[in-house]
């Protein structure tokens, strides 16, 4: 059996993984910010362009969301069953998700051609900020079929190991995206147009990559034709599974809409252009948490799998420490030196001015989103799918989008009331998340290794 995840230390496990998988989604991020740093140092309508692609990521985020349905439903599924000697069944799995990759996949891009302009507007565009969103958002949903198969397979790699591997995969792609995006934006002229052009471009060469490996001899488990036939079943279960990281996504992207929209309304194309700045923010921040619990994933549901109960808990207390900590030094770093994040997207004096009150408010109590990752990824990894779509929602769906449209309205808070929903959601729904874990799923794993 290779890459036996019940042997030896469970840290270096989890950090053999961990490492090259964070520094992979820092490449992943760079997808989505170097487009929005080369743009917002544009020679004319920079702002405006910055802000158009920010009106398009509740679109990209809508589609990342549906990878994840399929590709971190059907991940920990694979961990589970290889871990418990059922390698047929674990292709099954990857086979079905693949699937419903691809069917998703061109589902989404024919709906979101149709209705994309409708959609722009209720996201908050405007009449000036339209002619950069469009064109952004047509070009990158042709493509969306790469980032559906790019994102939601890369997981299997991990899944059974190859660290490495799956590392390369974004590695290959965000290269790709660096190196072309100057080149579409500035030298051939193409404004929002090229950045798009190369995003997706840089998507195919990295669906490729995955493709080639999980058909390829070094795969332990591997894409075969007969598993492509969709079994209801693993259909079932992949979905359940995937709801968590489907509604954290879509979710998101929801509350991207009602942010910007309330932005627009109290604040102009100026604050719509902040929150974009922020939301970069957020995603390199919280890129090596979601480095290390998606790298713990595979270790916590193989050793479920394989009765290791012992080895789960020493799981879920090195990544719940170590996020812990990360974030508050995170936390400190984005109050003390607000402006050296904000200058890396625009050097707009009104929006850089605008921006740090927003950042400190936003980030208020930062460390309480690590209890929300923590608890998240331990309920995926053991395949608890009712606790992980209950908890994506709750922070979300049930607290942050109501508070978006509540606190505005509340002691003339405007704009401010909007940037203060975040804050909340983190101290309510991080400890909601984090104790029900620790009341639930510890003790559960105590009580069955005691048994064995």
């Amino acid at each position: 059996m290779k890459n036996d995840f019940s042997q030896g230390s469970v840290i270096s496990n989890i950090l053999s993984l961990a490492l090259p998988m964070t520094l992979a989604q820092l490449v992943n991020v760079l997808y989505n910010i170097v487009d929005r740093m080369y743009i917002g140092r544009m020679p004319q309508d920079a702002t405006l362009a910055l802000t158009g692609i920010g009106l398009a990521l509740p679109i990209i985020t809508m589609v990342m969301a549906f990878a994840n349905l399929f590709g971190t439903g059907g991940a920990p599924l694979c961990s589970i069953a290889r871990g418990s000697g059922r390698i047929e069944d674990a292709e099954v799995i990857m086979g079905n998700a693949f699937s419903l990759l691809l069917l998703c996949g061109a589902v989404i891009t024919l709906l979101g051609l149709l209705f994309q302009k409708p959609l722009l507007y209720l996201f908050g565009a405007s009449d000036a900020t339209y002619p950069f969103a469009g064109p952004y958002t047509t070009i990158y949903l042709c493509g969306s079929i790469f980032v559906m198969i790019s994102l939601g397979m890369n997981g299997f790699i991990n899944a059974q190991g190859f660290g490495r591997m799956g590392m390369m995969t974004v590695l290959l792609g965000a290269g790709a995206n660096i190196l072309l995006d100057p080149i579409f934006i500035f030298v051939l002229g193409m404004g929002v147009r090229g950045a798009a052009l190369a995003t997706i471009l840089s998507q195919g060469l990295s669906a490729l990559w995955v493709l080639r490996f999980l058909t390829g001899p070094r795969a332990i488990l591997r894409l075969r034709l007969s598993c492509l036939r969709l079994r209801p079943r693993q259909v079932r279960e992949i979905v359940m599974l995937g709801l968590s990281g489907f509604t954290m996504g879509i979710t998101n992207s929801a509350v991207q809409v009602f942010c910007n929209a309330g932005l627009q309304a109290y604040g102009g194309d100026l604050y719509v252009g902040v929150m974009t700045v922020i939301n970069s923010v957020r995603e390199i921040v919280t890129m090596p948490i979601n480095g290390l619990t998606n790298g713990a994933q595979p270790i916590m549901g193989y050793n479920y799998g394989a009765g290791c109960y012992g080895r789960v808990r020493q799981a879920i207390r090195f990544c719940s420490w170590t996020c812990i900590i990360y974030t508050f030094v995170f936390w400190g770093l984005l109050y003390f030196f607000p402006a050296f994040f904000i200058h890396i997207f625009n050097d707009n004096p009104a929006l850089v001015e605008a921006a740090i009150p927003a950042l400190h408010i936003y980030f208020f109590g930062y460390f309480m989103m690590s209890l929300q990752f923590a608890g998240q990824s331990v309920f995926v990894a053991l395949g608890k799918s009712r606790q992980a779509i209950f908890f994506s929602l709750l922070r979300k769906a049930f607290i942050v989008i109501p508070l978006t449209l509540l606190l505005p309205r509340l002691w003339g808070l405007g704009v401010t009331g909007v940037f203060l929903a975040e804050p909340v959601s983190n101290f309510i729904g991080g400890a909601a998340c984090f104790i029900t874990m620790l009341l639930t799923v510890w003790p559960e794993l105590s009580q069955e290794e005691t048994v064995m």
